[in-house]
């Protein structure tokens, strides 16, 4: 099953990176020719994004009442629990396609299921999310266009962080699904909400 995740996760590197090179080439193809660093930031985005993410999925845990962790929507399908640490692993698993270790004391295997306490599941996001960024931070616009064989012939490091990203943004659309059936409003959206209304004409 694991094998199969990440055969899975590969494919899908590999084809997001056909699409982004293809792209890329199209509008500057002696970019990528000799491997050099992109024109673009890619560095200061994908750390912008992911910053952003780990701020809502935050956010968004705390604002989930504890009684709710265990809801899920239906049989074999995540509990709100499990889609946190779910999101939580596979920051740490998506960055390992580039080399990096899984942190000593998490199983891949059992993990989703190792807890349904709050605290201890926000902590779990925070960890995983400023490991992203410390990986992310590390790298140089040069790092993104670096070759990665072992994924395909075309794929490069790049192909990793964009995959991380969005993952965490479908993660995110799940978790806002979840919580809006269980009457919570993400906690963004409500702030909005409020500015809206201090400025909408009083009668």
């Amino acid at each position: 099953m694991k094998k199969a995740l990440f055969s899975v996760l590969a494919l899908a590197v590999l084809c997001t990176g056909l699409v982004t090179r293809a792209g890329a080439q199209s509008a500057a193809p002696s970019q990528y020719a000799d491997k050099t660093a992109p024109s673009y930031d890619m560095k200061a985005q994908s750390l912008q994004d992911m910053d952003d993410m780990h701020k809502k999925f935050v956010a968004l845990a705390e604002a989930i009442p504890q009684e709710k962790y265990t809801w899920r929507p239906a049989d074999g399908v995540r509990s709100i629990s499990e889609v946190f640490l779910h999101i939580s692993l596979a920051n740490y698993g998506i960055l390992g396609m580039k080399g990096d270790a899984m942190p000593a004391g998490i199983d891949p295997k059992t993990f989703e299921k190792s807890t349904t306490d709050k605290a201890q599941i926000v902590a779990a996001l925070n960890k995983s999310f400023d490991n992203a960024h410390a990986q992310i931070a590390a790298m140089s616009n040069a790092d993104f266009a670096k070759a990665l064989p072992k994924l395909g012939p075309d794929a490069n490091y790049g192909d990793v962080i964009y995959l991380l990203v969005t993952h965490a943004h479908e993660h995110l659309g799940q978790s806002i699904a979840y919580a809006r059936v269980n009457g919570v409003v993400p906690p963004w959206t409500a702030e909005q909400l409020k500015k809206d209304a201090a400025k909408a004409p009083q009668d």
